[in-house]
């Protein structure tokens, strides 16, 4: 979310009258913290195990059980094995980019890039970081084997920015303009600008075949789903609560299921993709924001934005198991997790720090100051064939 919207669209009133919204469409969003734990999620749908016929000239699907298969701790490809390890934190406010060695937790520099820097993402070939520089219209590249930032490539509203599985086109989620934008993967000439009805689009994950994916619309509390080989939107709907805003969007494991973190609803949403029927929720915490996958496959780490925890749910339990709060509070938002998937990084949006969280126990490992703003931060490298974007989806 951008953060000259935040106060004006989380002010309390706005909250308070969702919040009675959700409890009246959903059973009750605001659970105690235990009785949040013991909710279960909708009944998982049946898995095909059948060979999956993927997008033509997506690398074949490793697993049809388990879209993440590639994602092993440790499992680098050779294109970025020699890279060195690196937290890359864009700061929105300071216009900035700070890079931290994980190893030591020590800041190493602080590269300048284009005005409000909202996300850091790795190319589909996995060789390019691209700074999405959202009011400088613009894209800086950095190369992730010597930490240097190249010449900035001229995009308009690139607030997020994600690459269809088969590598050939770059789709920016340009929030603004109201458009998701395919561009070529490498040059960044536009190839199709697709407008959308709603407004605010901004994370995106795919299907196990690659053949669509859901986008969130934050703004308009809205998603769509949208052919990657058309370049349409097919379907679109309209959450089921007043206010909502949606941020982060992820894909189950075995592909069925998609989860959209809702900062003001202060849980997940969760759709089955083929279907796109009525979504189910979940309740989380307050301020519901970012969605990451464990190294296993087994867990996803919530991020509660709006109260300094981080949830973790379990896919094989198909329900929340545990709940991690930073001591002192915080604002954990965007992130990953570390190549040997013992730590998640988070930002802290409106703290001007970044955390490091032992995925094992929720103990809080650093907290480093950087710039103003720090939000879309990438932990690079990381295992995975090919990167679908964000700040490392990876297949």
């Amino acid at each position: 979310m951008r953060t000259t919207k935040a106060a004006r669209l989380l002010a309390a009133g706005a909250a308070l009258t969702a919040l009675a919204l959700l409890s009246a469409c959903s059973g009750g969003a605001q659970h105690k913290e235990n009785e949040a734990l013991a909710s279960k999620a909708p009944a998982r749908p049946q898995v095909n195990k059948e060979q999956v016929n993927g997008l033509p000239g997506m690398p074949p699907v490793l697993d049809p059980t388990d879209v993440y298969a590639a994602d092993r701790p440790n499992q680098l490809s050779p294109a970025v094995r020699d890279f060195p390890s690196r937290v890359y934190v864009p700061n929105t406010n300071s216009d900035t980019v700070t890079v931290i060695d994980p190893k030591t937790y020590r800041i190493i520099e602080t590269i300048p890039v284009g005005r409000q820097p909202q996300h850091v993402v790795p190319s589909w070939d996995l060789k390019t970081l691209w700074v999405n520089n959202d009011l400088g219209n613009s894209l800086t590249p950095i190369d992730p084997r010597t930490g240097k930032a190249g010449k900035p490539v001229a995009v308009h509203d690139p607030y997020n920015l994600y690459f269809t599985p088969d590598g050939k086109y770059a789709i920016v989620m340009a929030s603004m303009d109201r458009q998701l934008v395919f561009r070529d993967a490498h040059t960044m000439k536009v190839v199709k600008a697709v407008p959308v009805s709603c407004y605010g689009v901004n994370h995106a994950d795919y299907s196990l075949d690659g053949r669509y994916f859901i986008v969130s619309c934050e703004f308009s509390g809205e998603l769509l789903k949208v052919d990657t080989a058309r370049m349409e939107v097919v379907a679109h709907q309209k959450l089921p609560l007043r206010g909502a805003m949606p941020q982060d969007v992820k894909v189950s494991p075995d592909g069925r299921l998609f989860y959209i973190a809702d900062m003001v609803a202060n849980g997940m949403w969760i759709v089955n993709g083929d279907a796109f029927d009525k979504p189910e929720f979940l309740p989380t915490g307050k301020g519901a924001h970012g969605l990451y996958i464990s190294r296993d496959s087994r867990e996803m780490y919530i991020s509660n934005r709006g109260e300094g925890t981080i949830s973790v749910f379990d896919f094989t339990k198909n329900r929340l198991t545990k709940k991690w709060h930073l001591p002192g509070g915080g604002s954990p938002d965007m992130g990953g997790v570390s190549a040997d998937g013992k730590v998640l990084w988070l930002s802290g949006r409106y703290n001007s720090e970044v955390y490091a969280i032992d995925t094992g126990t929720g103990t809080e490992l650093a907290r480093i100051r950087v710039g103003s703003g720090p939000h879309g931060l990438a932990v690079y490298p990381q295992p995975g064939r090919y990167s679908l974007g964000h700040t490392g989806i990876f297949r």
